[in-house]
């Protein structure tokens, strides 16, 4: 299962480390894809799309599920 999320607020390197790390504890054996020209973030291996949402959240960024 793969989930996607839009994150406009996402604009370099630091803000990808922050939101790797947040999906990372909040579901902890999913792959995180990020590419940051698109402000895309993919997540494989889970189904806890709500709890990767309110972590991105958590971590100061406005994510939307594609």
């Amino acid at each position: 299962m793969s989930i996607e999320f839009q994150v406009p607020d996402m604009t370099c390197g630091h803000c990808v480390k922050t939101i790797t790390g947040a999906v990372n504890q909040a579901a902890p054996g999913a792959t995180v894809t990020v590419d940051l020209p698109t402000h895309r973030v993919s997540v494989t291996g889970t189904d806890q799309g709500e709890k990767i949402e309110a972590a991105i959240r958590e971590a100061g960024y406005e994510p939307s599920r594609v």
